[in-house]
């Protein structure tokens, strides 16, 4: 930056100091994911870095303060890419450069600077678009199919057999032996669709496998309340407030790396599962009434 003696206002340099936090903060996540990525894209990220390193240094030249980043949110990000992925945490960290951006451009105006660096951060973006390449993307599909049949049929299922059955453990039990075989059921299926495919580059092991882990890990999340509480509505509700957790957490995901409406995801897919768990709940009522069960 040149002339670095001008002087600014008090509530223009807290706006400053905002920013510098940020670029600080989001040169050590950068640095970070690029020592895990490494190869090209570890590369690229390390230049991302630098320059949001650069920036920083350029603001301080106007603020005249030192800041430190916000470690709290490092380790928050850090986790979430070995949770999601490295995808997941570039594409939330892009959302935020995008209100940077609006705030460069209102800078821009009183610091001409502002401008060169809202044109990296745009340069970034384009970068790291460039830079994804994470083998569970390919499989989304796969993983939505699993995570789907599982809330979808298990949920039903599970409201069902709750008035059925009776005993929450009898209940869990007949879950998990359900959830299990039609893991495998939608594995093989998966498998055989993916095969099929002529122009796919997804291999057909690795497709199923992704839908299998999935309709799994949704099955265990779901019947655990059947093996914690002996009342079976107590339990039911605990199994639809986990499916709700799932969705939020899925739906949140997928919002984020194919940059889609949360909103929209998330609405359709709590339809769809609670819709089909209220019919087998009244299903499950109807047959003890009838069979006297």
């Amino acid at each position: 930056m040149t002339d670095e003696n001008r002087t600014i206002d008090e509530k223009m340099k807290d706006r400053l100091i905002r920013l510098q936090q940020a670029e600080i903060t989001q040169h050590h996540i950068y640095m970070r994911l690029s020592k895990n990525a490494g190869g090209e894209n570890g590369r690229i990220l390390a230049r991302v870095a630098s320059d949001e390193f650069r920036h920083y240094m350029a603001l301080e030249a106007f603020t005249r303060k030192v800041v430190n980043p916000d470690h709290l949110k490092i380790f928050l990000f850090l986790l979430l890419s070995k949770v999601f992925g490295i995808t997941f945490v570039i594409k939330l960290l892009e959302r935020g450069e995008e209100e940077a951006e609006q705030v460069y451009d209102d800078l821009a105006q009183e610091i001409p600077e502002a401008m060169a660096i809202k044109e990296d951060e745009e340069r970034h973006e384009h970068e790291l678009i460039k830079l994804i390449d994470e083998e569970k993307l390919s499989y989304i599909s796969s993983m939505v199919l699993g995570l789907n049949d599982a809330l979808v049929e298990l949920t039903g299922a599970l409201a069902g057999l709750t008035f059925v059955l009776g005993s929450t453990r009898v209940t869990g039990t007949a879950g998990f032996i359900t959830g299990i075989s039609a893991s495998l059921s939608m594995a093989a299926s998966e498998y055989l669709s993916t095969k099929a495919e002529k122009e796919t580059t997804s291999d057909p092991v690795k497709a199923s496998i992704y839908t299998g882990i999935m309709y799994v890990a949704a099955t265990l999340i779901l019947i655990i309340p059947y093996f914690i509480f002996s009342i079976p509505l107590v339990a039911l509700f605990f199994t639809l407030m986990n499916a709700a957790l799932i969705i939020l957490v899925f739906t949140f995901f997928m919002s984020v790396v194919q940059e889609s409406s949360f909103r929209r995801s998330f609405t359709e897919m709590i339809a769809l599962s609670f819709g089909v768990a209220a019919i087998s709940f009244f299903v499950g009522l109807l047959a003890r009434q009838v069979l006297h069960i």
